[in-house]
């Protein structure tokens, strides 16, 4: 369902990870230091059935900073002189959830497995991600 609450944050509770990130095929592999990831997909409606209007869901796709790690580029958190990697190791791994810059990157949509849908697909630097999500990448609340 979604909530809009006092401090005008909005909520979305989804059924389950291949909901917020469906599975879809991103139509490239990422090269060089590049880190490919699927930004969490906005809700249609909530789980009561009541349909998000465009201005909601597009406030909740630009204001999503969580996405899953699809792909790393070969070069990703190594020396780029030596090709070694850091010292501290790679930051995360495919399948981790990180929070994403809100601008920058490049990015497209790609329709998701089962047709229903868009999916939309990143590449950031390895540089460009900070944090990997400790807790639900479900909770992680957009604020409008």
């Amino acid at each position: 369902s979604a909530t809009l609450d006092y401090e005008n944050k909005i909520e979305f509770d989804y059924v389950d990870l291949d909901e917020a990130f469906p599975p879809c095929d991103p139509g490239f592999a990422p090269s060089g230091s590049a880190i490919m990831v699927q930004i969490r997909t906005a809700k249609k409606k909530t789980k009561g059935g009541i349909i998000l209007v465009d201005d909601v869901r597009e406030t909740e796709i630009w204001n999503t900073q969580i996405g899953k790690v699809i792909g790393i580029g070969p070069v990703a958190f190594r020396n780029r002189n030596t090709m070694e990697l850091w010292p501290e190791g790679a930051w995360y791994s495919i399948g981790d959830f990180i929070r994403v810059p809100k601008y920058g990157g490049d990015r497209w949509t790609v329709p998701t497995a089962d047709g229903q849908g868009q999916a939309i697909i990143a590449l950031f630097n390895d540089l460009d991600s900070k944090a990997v999500a400790t807790g639900d990448p479900t909770k992680i609340k957009a604020f409008l």
